[in-house]
């Protein structure tokens, strides 16, 4: 089978890392052909998606005294090739954010690939649909007391009640722009006008969890059923967990509470396409609901001895249309 990955620039990458790179990894080792394009080089022509294509031959990482080590040369290109998506058994679209107007035309042009030939995962519509910060308010019995506003008053008015909370800008990845703001911070004020953009951006105003500091768990759904866990940790002063901003790595389970969250979420999940989705916890509350290019694969991997991605393509490999549309 031949499958497509629609990434940020493959030199830029982190192989013991990003999931991208596992998933592409687990394909290869499947005995599947693995091509990748980015976001910029797709196309509509004649009514069909298209994409400036080159396929990737990987040297898998090793692990090697409890972390992935890889090749200086990672990974082999071919010549570039402009074929129909529809020749891909499945594409994955694992741009990162920003989820911005580049990002949503790339979303356009997959809706021109026919998903009685090709799995597009996720689907364009449920990206689309899922602002992976406004995308949790719909569970609203499982999350924390949050606002989504721009107004000044308004957040000052749900900070004073909480007593302290956590802003989010709703664009964001890996806790960039995540600040912890209390009622009596003398910058509140600035900390509001600079998050809004002076008033004219709404933002996500959390109620802080001090379960954070135990840690932000990472669950990777698959169809909406959970399938691994990763806990990130708080290091040093610093209160977010991600690991992008240096938090900790440790195991973690999937508990009683993390299925009922699970099971509040599938429904939607499924309604929408989106079926590799990471969804992150903390004390017990679902805080976001990531969809464009989860994470968290290697270190699910590394720290229980499984191969998540090669469940991913072997769920994908089963799905009654992907017979081969390539063949």
């Amino acid at each position: 089978m031949r499958f497509a990955f629609i990434i940020d620039p493959i030199q830029k990458l982190d192989p013991g890392h990003d999931t991208s790179v596992a998933l592409m990894e687990a394909a290869q080792t499947l005995g599947h052909d693995v091509w990748i394009t980015e976001a910029d080089q797709l196309s509509v022509a004649s009514g069909k998606a298209y994409a400036e294509l080159r396929q990737v031959e990987l040297t898998p990482v090793k692990l090697v005294d409890g972390r992935w080590v890889a090749e200086l040369a990672w990974y082999q290109l071919s010549d570039r090739h402009l074929l129909c998506l529809e020749e891909m058994d499945a594409v994955f679209m694992r741009t990162d954010p920003p989820v911005n107007v580049p990002y949503l035309y790339a979303t356009y042009i997959l809706d021109y690939v026919d998903p009685a030939r090709t799995l597009v995962l996720n689907s364009p519509q449920g990206l689309r649909a899922a602002n992976e910060k406004m995308y949790a308010l719909q569970f609203k019995d499982v999350i924390p007391e949050t606002i989504v506003s721009q107004d000044k008053k308004v957040i000052r008015q749900f900070v004073e009640r909480v007593g302290a909370a956590v802003i989010k800008p709703l664009g964001g990845k890996g806790g960039e722009g995540i600040l912890f703001i209390e009622p009596g911070d003398r910058n509140f004020n600035s900390l509001i006008e600079i998050s809004t953009l002076q008033n004219k951006s709404p933002i996500m105003v959390q109620e802080f969890l001090p379960a954070a500091k135990e840690g932000d768990k990472r669950i990777i759904l698959l169809n909406g059923e959970p399938v691994g866990a990763v806990n990130r940790i708080p290091t040093g002063s610093e209160f977010r967990g991600n690991m992008a901003v240096g938090g900790r790595v440790a195991a973690a389970e999937i508990t009683e509470r993390d299925r009922y969250i699970c099971s509040q979420v599938a429904p939607a999940l499924k309604r929408d396409g989106l079926f590799f989705v990471g969804i992150d916890v903390i004390g017990g509350y679902l805080t976001e609901v990531n969809v464009t290019s989860p994470t968290g694969i290697r270190e699910i991997d590394r720290l229980n001895t499984v191969r998540l991605g090669e469940q991913v393509i072997q769920w994908v490999t089963q799905l009654p249309h992907q017979s081969s549309a390539a063949s």
